[in-house]
């Protein structure tokens, strides 16, 4: 066992020094990497008997991990999806007369207006150069805003949709439900807002939860998660799917397949998925007893592996958009509106212009 921080490290030291395990289980961008360099076997056979065996599989995990244009086939075995859910004060929306999560991102910043009172801010969502802030691709994805055309070469961020998207935003932030700072932000700053009572909404993966549960189970009783919402185009909520996988080198194909078609039994993934932070990849793990009890992260997972996208969808994943994405273009577009005062041409024209720069490196 190894930390999944270090994963990278660790195989990339492997494959230098051709000392492989015969399978591992990797993430999406490891998975696309080594796939694309030849290390993996091909486990068509595999993926077709247990998805067969199990009801098929759910469309964003099958989608999201398909190496069949890289390597000639699908290099991995899904099993288990993450990706940020909407985290919510139940306890305070509630009495509001919300009982439900909010399905649009209208009806959201409908929500955290009716709770935002002091100390707690109605909508802790990330507006800074972090991973978090990039949560508003997906907004602007839902609203129908793209990064790049469907060729995944020319970027295509001023369009009518990411002014609808920008419009949004700007409403939001003039209601006065974001917390102070959320522009500056480090990457825990919404995690901290939510721990420490003052958001009544978050976006971030089932780990908050965790720390909820750990250190303060009345907040965690308090607390519901689900998908993110959709805007006018549908709804954007990007899964990371993780995957086994078998390596070439390996002198025992055979037993390393047998060993993932086995780890993907219901029995002992009903078992995993009751101690880990992610949702099901198979139809029939909706099933489990898992995902029918009082855990309400699993329940949220469960919704996102159903909902969920494939990671960039419906732009292309590929090295610019990684790229694109580490620069936090979309937050720091935000922030010239609502920060700066820019109006959204203005804005656009500024995220347009870096954007191709970084996607004509590529």
């Amino acid at each position: 066992m190894i930390n999944q921080n270090e994963t990278t490290q660790k195989v990339s030291a492997a494959v230098a020094s051709n000392s492989m395990p015969d399978a591992l289980d990797v993430g999406l961008d490891l998975l696309l990497l080594l796939s694309r360099q030849g290390i993996f076997s091909t486990l068509d056979d595999v993926y077709g008997r247990v998805g067969e065996a199990q009801g098929g599989w759910f469309d964003g995990p099958a989608r999201a991990t398909d190496t069949t244009a890289v390597a000639g086939g699908r290099t991995g075995v899904p099993f288990g999806v993450n990706g940020n859910l909407l985290l919510r004060r139940k306890d305070l929306l509630e009495p509001a007369g919300f009982n439900e999560a909010p399905k649009t991102w209208e009806e959201l910043v409908a929500q955290a207006v009716a709770v935002n009172k002091p100390p707690v801010s109605g909508l802790g969502l990330a507006l800074s150069n972090v991973g978090d802030g990039n949560v508003q691709i997906n907004v602007m994805q839902s609203y129908g805003g793209r990064i790049a055309d469907d060729a995944g070469k020319k970027v295509t961020i001023k369009s009518e949709e990411t002014r609808a998207y920008l419009a949004w935003l700007k409403d939001a932030w003039d209601k006065g439900i974001f917390p102070p700072g959320n522009t500056t932000w480090d990457g825990a700053g919404d995690n901290q807002a939510y721990l420490s009572g003052q958001a009544a909404f978050i976006a971030n993966t089932g780990s908050v939860g965790i720390a909820a549960k750990k250190d303060d189970p009345e907040l965690f009783e308090a607390s519901a998660f689900s998908p993110l919402p959709a805007g006018p185009k549908g709804t954007i909520s990007p899964i990371t799917p993780q995957s086994r996988v078998v390596t070439k080198s390996s002198a025992m194909q055979d037993e390393a397949k047998a060993l993932i078609e086995h780890l993907s039994n219901p029995d002992f993934m009903n078992a995993y998925f009751d101690v880990a932070i992610y949702g099901p990849v198979l139809k029939n793990q909706e099933q489990l007893a898992a995902f029918g009890g009082q855990n309400t992260i699993l329940t949220g997972l469960l919704g996102l592996a159903k909902a969920g996208t494939a990671p960039a969808y419906p732009d292309v994943y590929n090295a610019a958009y990684a790229d694109l994405s580490s620069n936090f273009i979309i937050p720091k577009m935000a922030q010239r509106v609502v920060v700066d005062g820019w109006d959204f041409d203005r804005a656009m024209d500024e995220a347009q212009a870096q954007g191709q720069a970084i996607y004509d490196k590529y």
